[in-house]
């Protein structure tokens, strides 16, 4: 079971629903008083954030009745990316048998083939300074294929995603229109680095081995990062209990830190390290192990 049943309201989680969504508000309407450099980064933070509280009500935060929980969660700040694709895909992860395998987990981001066009640019994204600056734009490119070849072929599943999405985006364009954001200034100041801090969270959250393939990383960030990310870099704490609100994992990851390390998940003291390691250096080969060519 991936997602949370009425249990009670959690008010941690609609705290940072009200910041999220009154910040975004407050930003959006007062950006022409803002220096460049300053919105890009509160509007990347504010649609970074929003991406992390989407995956607390996809779980079934923050009241545990999901036609509420589900208004919450699909506003499209991000204009890219479906609230029903984003959570259908994202459960289907949480359910997969092999978790990182490309044909078995939809959010896998390895490849079954060494050659050709997608290695490549695949291999762009293997370092953290590629994931950030160069990822939005394929991550979003590559999902919106995905989206066009699923529309031709099952056109009436595709158009009950999209519908709703598309007149959210409506509403979203229409009130930029009103404070004068114009979209394309609004996709660089606040869509490209909600996106790139997205990604910096997922880039190592799990590495793909054969002999356990669903293993997933401890980013033991803490103070801003681990609240924009709501905790969700303390993943293998995620996978293992899904149902935890955000600000009960840090506890439970402690609780169990040392039993984690044992069983051999990755662990990294911080963004920092990520940096450290990743920032030009290759984090894993795009290719999956299942999938590499057998060594002569």
């Amino acid at each position: 079971m991936n997602r949370r049943r009425g249990k009670g309201v959690e008010l941690p989680t609609l705290a940072v629903t009200a910041i999220v969504y009154g910040g975004w508000i407050a930003l959006t309407a007062v950006h022409a008083l803002i220096p460049w450099p300053l919105l890009m980064l509160a509007g990347g933070w504010i649609v970074a954030w929003h991406g992390s509280l989407q995956h607390e009500v996809i779980h079934g935060h923050p009241t545990g009745r999901r036609r509420i929980d589900d208004a919450i969660g699909s506003v499209p700040l991000s204009l890219w990316l479906p609230y029903r694709v984003y959570r259908r895909s994202h459960l289907a992860h949480h359910g997969s048998p092999a978790i990182t395998d490309p044909l078995q987990d939809p959010e896998s981001r390895y490849l079954r083939d060494h050659r050709g066009f997608l290695r490549q640019v695949a291999r762009l994204q293997s370092t953290l300074a590629g994931q950030m600056i160069a990822g939005p734009p394929i991550v979003i490119t590559r999902f919106l294929a995905g989206e066009a070849r699923r529309a031709w072929r099952h056109p009436r599943a595709a158009m009950a995603d999209w519908m709703p999405h598309l007149l959210g985006v409506a509403l979203i364009l229409a009130w930029l229109d009103h404070v004068g954001l114009g979209w394309g200034r609004y996709l660089a100041m606040f869509v490209y680095p909600g996106t790139a801090l997205s990604l910096l969270r997922s880039y190592a959250e799990h590495r793909a081995e054969l002999t356990t393939p669903g293993r997933a990383a401890s980013i033991e960030s803490r103070g801003a990062l681990a609240l924009l990310f709501l905790n969700n870099n303390l993943h293998v704490a995620h996978h293992e209990r899904p149902l935890l609100p955000w600000y009960r994992l840090p506890a439970y990851h402690r609780a169990h830190r040392r039993r984690f390390s044992l069983a051999g998940s990755r662990r990294y003291a911080g963004y920092r390290e990520i940096a450290r390691r990743f920032l030009f250096a290759a984090h894993d080969d795009p290719v999956h192990p299942g999938y590499r060519p057998a060594a002569p």
